[in-house]
């Protein structure tokens, strides 16, 4: 076989190298190009020799361009794949930050929560360029996989406003079954049959059997709690567990800030998290970590350099979904998944244009969704109230509207139960003139933001947050990775 797949973004380069590595697995992709994109030429230039150390150390015959110049990229691709961050670490920082200041403590804000949002007004008129140029120049039936988070709005941009075929992944879904597959005692994932569905970061499983055998709420309750790591590490995971009876695809610090209960007061945020690694529920966890390992790939790139010579084995195939679907579209060899889509009948009890994550299979006929799930109704009303924020939030990027960005913003869960409107409304404001930049949809609301902020009487702290930690040095890191080399 041979088409062309464009890889937006693809200065994520470990991201990308996994992903290159997954597609080349199928024996019959050998033959393919990968056109590679990114606003950083110096991203590009770095993921690129190493894609073509691998290309050259297996004796592949496949392609792979790099150009800083994306319809070029995008130019007759059968697929093409996003995983961007617009604003960079830079914009990030400020999604943390700020928020901070009006006691809004989050782990990751990359969802919803007050940083999802605003990352999701940067990525948003990038993802209907991106579209733009798919349908000018890409080929006639292209699909777009977006790996991009805000994962649901940017998918909902897309399909609702983009008018392309698009499909969001994600690997939360992949990540909870193989912590529930361990604690059941199960030899490999694979004996774990589930069903999860709800919305992206928000997904349930709802039905799980091992080895054919149901199980319920109090078996599995009784396995997170004897599990010695676990039952340190997923203590706020296991609550809703206990409460909604289902347990949440998403790590402990993802679902802390989904929620309005557990991360409303410092002293609660503590009992909740656990600081064994980010992902648990550190203050600014995932900028930090994003940061540490931007910092290492830099210093340490000669060894993924090297890294690069190894033979390819298809053993150490990843489960992330894209190369399993692009296999299933273009070889008919079935794969099951959990996909984000339009909703369309797919969860009775959530809205029709909300963009939900649920099981489907995959052939060479496209992505078919197991259509008439119904939630259980703790399930669907927590994710009534990020699919409301998430509505009024595509909406704002696409108009521009400050004021409905400011009602996004106050409606999410989190946002709600820690601050006032007045503090909402100066957030707001303090964050579309700090991303300015990135924002050009408000420029004509910039000038007024930064009045009322120059004239504003709501006080602000600064606070690093309940739980946060500083980024560690490179010999920090060297020294921390020699350790648990040395310990097993």
């Amino acid at each position: 076989m041979s088409f062309k797949i464009a890889i937006i973004g693809a200065g994520s380069v470990g991201f990308t190298k996994k992903l290159f590595t997954d597609i080349l697995c199928v024996p019959e992709f050998k033959d393919i190009e990968f056109a590679l994109t990114d606003v950083s030429e110096h991203n590009l230039a770095m993921i690129k020799a190493i894609l073509d150390r691998i290309v050259e150390a297996n004796r592949l015959p496949t392609r792979v361009t790099a150009t800083t110049n994306r319809r070029e990229a995008l130019e007759g691709a059968r697929y093409i794949i996003s995983c961007v961050r617009v604003g960079g670490l830079e914009a990030y920082a400020d999604d943390i930050r700020i928020p901070l200041k009006y006691g809004i403590d989050q782990c990751v804000g990359d969802t919803i929560c007050a940083g999802g949002i605003l990352y999701g007004q940067r990525n948003i008129p990038v993802i209907l360029d991106f579209c733009r140029d798919i349908r000018e120049v890409a080929d006639t039936n292209a699909k777009f996989l977006n790996y991009a988070n805000p994962m649901a709005m940017n998918t909902w941009a897309a399909i609702e406003y983009g008018k392309v075929d698009t499909v969001g992944l994600c690997h939360g879904v992949q990540h909870g079954a193989e912590q529930i597959a361990e604690v059941l005692g199960a030899k490999s994932p694979k004996e774990l049959d589930y069903v999860c569905s709800g919305i992206n970061h928000q997904t349930w499983f709802i039905e799980l059997r091992l080895n054919a055998r149901p199980i319920g709420k109090d078996e599995l309750v009784a396995a997170f709690e004897a599990h010695p790591v676990y039952s340190k590490q997923e203590k706020l995971r296991i609550d809703v567990l206990k409460r909604f009876g289902v347990y949440s695809t998403e790590s402990n610090g993802h679902l802390s800030e989904y929620l309005p209960w557990y991360r409303k007061r410092p002293e609660e945020i503590t009992r909740w998290i656990d600081m064994s690694d980010w992902i648990h529920g550190e203050t600014g966890g995932y900028l930090r970590y994003s940061t540490e390992t931007r910092n290492w790939f830099e210093t340490e790139y000669p060894q993924f350099l090297e890294a690069a010579s190894k033979p390819i084995d298809p053993a150490k195939r990843s489960n992330e979904h894209a190369s399993h679907i692009l296999e299933a579209l273009e070889t008919n060899r079935v794969y099951r998944g959990h996909f984000n889509v339009k909703n369309d009948g797919v969860i009775t009890n959530l809205p029709q244009d909300a963009i939900i994550e649920s099981p489907g299979f995959v052939d060479r006929f496209g992505i078919n969704m197991a259509a008439g799930i119904t939630l259980p109704e703790a399930c669907a009303a927590t994710c009534m109230s990020s699919i409301n924020v998430q509505r009024m939030s595509v909406h704002a990027a696409i108009s521009g509207d400050i004021d409905l960005l400011k009602l996004a913003v106050l409606h999410d869960p989190l946002v709600g139960a820690v601050s006032t409107p007045e503090e909402v409304w100066q957030m707001v404001d303090e964050m579309v003139v700090a991303q300015a930049q990135w924002l050009p949809q408000y420029a004509h609301a910039v000038p007024a933001a930064k009045e009322r902020l120059s004239k504003s009487r709501v006080k602000t702290r600064e606070w690093a947050g309940a739980a946060r930690r500083s980024v560690r040095s490179i010999e920090e890191l060297r020294a921390e990775r020699a350790a648990l080399k040395q310990a097993g």
